[in-house]
């Protein structure tokens, strides 16, 4: 095991050809959004008690419905597979085995069905909505038969952001390798002997419920250029008519958004900015939660995302008033970097970490966190 999700992330860069692990990385336009989500969480500083009796340590919290045994949840990322074969389901399984809820998304690159067949865990999923909408009401049926349990609404992604990187790196789908790519993967033999071998991945979940081929190029245009622009907050209506599970929004970026959700019945919000991978210059999560928990925090569960690398991470997050954060990039550097271990690996590191940063603050249990943990530099 490596000390550190950081060394994770080298590791990933190191096994990853250039595109990517900028695909993995990257952010939008300059990377601004991306960064300060970072950078937010080394802003707050923390106020330890001393003189706590700290012997047991309580991690697990309720989170929409389920137990989680950390305030964490493994967040909903796309195109995984281009990181390793089978990628979704061993993500769901280091899931399970760390006791936190797995959101699939709905680009992901493993079916639904053998992701359930894979796992007994907590089973959620991520509804991307395009403007034929028996392509989203078909995957809610099947993850509803399937015992996913939590619907999460990713409203943030009318279009795809403007990513430099992925121009710079002529990353398109299907690939077409120009010399300078050719010598990147020729360099990265380990990764290009995965990708034969299991073959390169495919949106199969999308690729099932819109009836698209086994053809990258079908699958890619169903999730961007056929998104739904017209989604609107009427349309929670007609997810309520099509699922019968929780419904969360995520994507929500200021207060005015939060009590919308709120006034239509949500279950909860993500407070997201994508990971910094769609707006250049949007607000900052982190930022965001205290105004919004103080003022929903008792009729809303929100969650957070963006910037997450050490438990020290989401002991901040806690505090501002989140009841858990989602992870995107760090099981993926596990992942990436280590194979099936790596994801296991990174989620005990977490884990470790979070429980020793609350002993530290002379606390015994993640409910004893709030704004009184915390201050900002």
């Amino acid at each position: 095991m490596l000390p550190s999700v950081m060394e994770y992330r080298r590791q990933a860069q190191k096994r990853l050809p250039r595109l990517a692990f900028d695909y993995l990385e990257g952010g939008a336009e300059g990377g601004l959004s991306l960064a300060r989500n970072t950078a937010a969480f080394a802003d707050v500083q923390f106020r330890p008690d001393v003189l706590v009796d700290v012997t047991d340590c309580q991690l697990d919290v309720p989170v929409l419905g389920a137990t989680a045994a950390m305030p964490a949840i493994v967040g909903p990322t796309g195109l995984n597979g281009l990181f390793w074969p089978e990628a979704d389901v061993h993500l769901a399984r280091a899931a399970h085995q760390a006791g936190v809820p797995f959101v699939l998304s709905t680009a992901s690159t493993s079916l639904l069905e053998d992701v359930r067949a894979a796992s007994p865990g907590e089973l959620w999923l991520q509804l991307y909505v395009q403007r034929d909408r028996r392509i989203a009401e078909h995957l809610m049926d099947r993850a509803w038969q399937n015992g996913y349990t939590v619907l999460f609404l990713t409203v943030d992604v009318p279009v795809h952001g403007n990513r430099d990187h992925d121009k710079r790196n002529g990353f398109k789908l299907p690939l077409r390798p120009s010399g300078r790519m050719l010598l990147d993967l020729a360099a990265h033999p380990g990764w290009c002997w995965r990708m034969l071998r299991h073959g390169g991945p495919q949106l199969k979940n999308l690729a099932v419920s819109s009836n698209a081929r086994e053809n990258i190029t079908e699958q890619a245009s169903a999730l961007s250029r056929q998104m739904d622009l017209a989604l609107s907050w009427n349309d929670i209506a007609w997810l309520r008519r099509h699922w019968r599970g929780r419904i969360v929004i995520k994507g929500i970026q200021g207060l005015a958004d939060a009590r919308r959700a709120q006034a239509h019945g949500v279950d909860g919000i993500v407070l997201s900015n994508h990971g910094g991978r769609q707006l250049e210059s949007a607000p900052c999560p982190l930022e965001v939660l205290p105004e919004v928990a103080s003022e929903l925090g008792q009729s809303l569960e929100i969650l957070v995302d963006g910037g997450v690398r050490r438990g020290s991470d989401i002991a901040k997050a806690v505090a501002l008033g989140a009841r858990a954060v989602l992870l995107g990039r760090a099981p993926l550097y596990g992942l990436a970097g280590r194979g099936p271990a790596g994801a296991h690996e990174v989620l005990a590191i977490l884990r470790t970490e979070l429980e020793n940063t609350l002993r530290l603050l002379g606390r015994n249990r993640i409910g004893a966190l709030d704004a009184r943990a915390v201050g900002k530099r």
